[in-house]
């Protein structure tokens, strides 16, 4: 019987290629009956929401693209019209607007400003919040709640503030400036980004506040032991510990920031004084609601699409080389 099975396992084992081969075969079976994964029911729980990233995302981008190649403009409901491909001369007509230019110079303004501040206080305040110990929740809802707060109702707060007789003004007397915040080339957009960095801080508090639970305790008492203060720990353990948290703020603000159009529709009655507060999402609606070129539009969403993808592309090189 011992021989039997020995000789059937030399037959059949003996031969390293063969059960190489007949390993790869029931391998590659098993691949082929499991079309969807070793999971196929996770599958079904995510359809809903891959439908809903289709219907709501996927299809208009794509839809965008299309656009942005033909000559595009709408008619009644029911109406069959031609609309040929033009190649790139939508994008020639976007890219030679000075406005288009002027809009993505404003955004980059706007995320200079907007992507360092909402970094800076997010930690900070991320780090004293989770050091309090007394009305701990009072504290994190406080900050959440100008993020979950209707922009039209908060907008409403900051024109008070920031108006030509507003409370800001009284406050500075003389050194007031004239124009005012709203209404002044080079205040607008910098009182814009201010404005969006307070009413979205609550949101990013979170983020760092979930990332500050996964640094050890122990480091920071390693730090205390070496003599090191607060500040060291702040920047030798907080820091570190928190990078990915980083990363993710920094690309969330950026997205949040190219998207900009209610803030500047609000604030600035659409973009005042003169386009100096106008982003690009902003032009896109006036260019294609307001002034029936949505082939044009399109071309400068595609564009703005780019751009956000180079920015964040460069900031997952920089992020992954200082992780490395």
């Amino acid at each position: 019987m011992t021989v039997d099975l020995a000789g059937s396992t030399g037959r059949t084992g003996g031969d390293p290629d063969r059960s190489g081969r007949a390993g790869g075969a029931m391998d590659a079976g098993k691949k082929r009956r499991r079309p969807f994964g070793a999971q196929p029911l996770g599958i079904l729980f995510s359809a809903p929401y891959l439908i809903f990233i289709g219907v709501v995302f996927a299809y208009p981008i794509v839809f965008a693209v299309w656009m942005s190649f033909h000559d595009y403009f709408f008619t009644a409901p029911g109406a069959t019209v031609d609309r040929p491909f033009v190649g790139l001369d939508n994008y020639v007509t976007a890219l030679s607007d000075p406005a288009v230019w002027r809009s993505f110079g404003n955004v980059g303004i706007f995320l200079l400003i907007n992507v360092p501040l909402t970094v800076v206080l997010s930690i900070v305040l991320a780090t004293a919040l989770d050091r309090v110990v007394r009305a701990r929740a009072f504290f994190r809802v406080a900050f959440y709640v100008p993020y979950v707060t209707a922009s039209v109702a908060v907008v409403a707060v900051w024109l008070f503030l920031f108006s030509n007789s507003g409370l800001i003004n009284n406050a500075l007397g003389p050194l007031a400036p004239n124009p005012s915040w709203l209404v002044n080339s080079a205040l607008a957009m910098p009182t814009i980004a201010l404005f969006v960095t307070w009413k979205g801080l609550g949101f990013y508090i979170l983020l760092y506040l979930a990332a500050l639970q996964n640094v050890q305790r122990e480091l920071y008492e390693s730090v205390a032991v070496d003599g090191g203060g607060r500040l060291r720990q702040f920047f030798s353990v907080t820091v570190p510990g928190v990078r990915p948290a980083t990363f993710l703020v920094v690309l969330l603000a950026t997205i949040t920031g190219a998207n900009l159009f209610t803030e500047p529709y609000l604030l600035t009655n659409g973009g005042g004084p003169n386009g100096a507060s106008t982003s690009p999402v902003l032009l896109i609606y006036q260019k294609g609601i307001e002034q029936q070129n949505p082939d044009v539009a399109a071309a400068i969403g595609v564009v703005l699409i780019v751009f956000v993808l180079i920015i964040a592309a460069l900031q997952r090189r920089f992020v992954g080389r200082e992780e490395s």
